[in-house]
């Protein structure tokens, strides 16, 4: 369980984000006004295409100068600014919980940090923000809304969140398919240590439905580096299997398997449109979240 003495929102970190606001690739569909493209047309100033005229239109819209050209009646549309509904999944599973050096936070209680600045961030932009907790099942959800006063209960749900259980993926991706039917950002903070080989797969499955996925691939710098050179005892955290090994006769081959597990994750992220990000644990949040946010500024919708 993540330390209750240690808040995940870090003022230091949220002073850093300053005035920066999280932005979509894609066009979305939300309920209030806000900052992102919508699919309907609406009342901004931002033109977004013509329509021949037809009864029922607005007169005041039809373009005379289109009429003086093509000798028929268009009225204009506009592009109509909305909010974004945003789903944070967060991998509670055993493999989650763990760290691999005393001082350093878990994988988990990095993730609930990075998901709980997101949530900040989203509400403080009048953007609806909710959470998806799973392990092998889902284990909490709380649906999408903009208030200020909903950052309070995911918050408190993040920080009661503890490590425990297999990992699967499809559990949230059959969640968000049900309860999800509208466009919206997923961002999905997880080791990707799940049983099915095909979870990123199942991830991109909501790539086809519309929505904008963001993968933060959260891993401690041990599972990069595998510093053990002794005999060692490797237990899983998931279901209890162990190994003894001596860390040095298999460093070499556990590198290279990672090196190549890694190239694989990112190859088949851009492949599916998943947007792809990893993250150490030993890193600061800000290094993280500040080339995120950069990167939406110049590719928003």
């Amino acid at each position: 369980m993540t330390d209750p003495k240690r808040s995940l929102l870090d003022p230091a970190v949220l002073a850093k984000l300053g005035t920066l606001k999280l932005r979509v690739r894609a066009v979305t569909e939300g309920i209030l006004s806000g900052l992102h493209r919508s699919p309907h047309h609406g009342q901004s100033v931002e033109f977004a295409e013509h329509k021949e005229y037809a009864p029922g239109d607005d007169v005041r819209r039809i373009d005379w100068k289109a009429y003086g050209k093509f000798d028929k009646y268009y009225v204009k549309q506009f592009e109509q600014e909305t909010n974004l509904r945003c789903y944070l999944v967060v991998d509670a599973s055993g493999s989650m919980g763990w760290k691999g050096a005393e001082g350093r936070l878990t994988k988990l209680e990095y993730a609930s940090s990075l998901a709980a600045s997101l949530a900040y961030l989203l509400v403080r932009q009048a953007d609806a923000a909710g959470l998806v907790l799973c392990a092998d099942q889902v284990v909490r959800a709380i649906p999408p809304a903009a208030s200020a006063g909903h950052l309070l209960p995911i918050v408190e749900a993040l920080s009661g969140a503890e490590g425990k259980g297999g990992t699967r993926l499809a559990a949230a991706v059959d969640w968000l398919v049900e309860h999800a039917p509208r466009r919206a950002a997923v961002v999905v903070l997880t080791d990707l240590f799940d049983q099915d080989q095909k979870a990123l797969k199942q991830l991109a499955l909501l790539s086809r439905r519309k929505h904008e996925v963001t993968l933060f691939h959260v891993l401690d710098p041990a599972e990069l580096e595998f510093p053990y050179q002794d005999p060692t005892l490797f237990l899983s955290t998931e279901d209890g299997r162990s190994v003894e090994a001596n860390g040095r006769d298999i460093r070499a081959g556990y590198l290279e398997v990672m090196e190549g597990w890694l190239a694989q994750v990112k190859r088949e992220a851009a492949e599916q449109d998943v947007d792809y990000a990893l993250c150490r644990t030993d890193r600061p949040l800000d290094e993280v979240l500040l080339p995120f946010l950069a990167r939406r500024q110049r590719h928003a919708a």
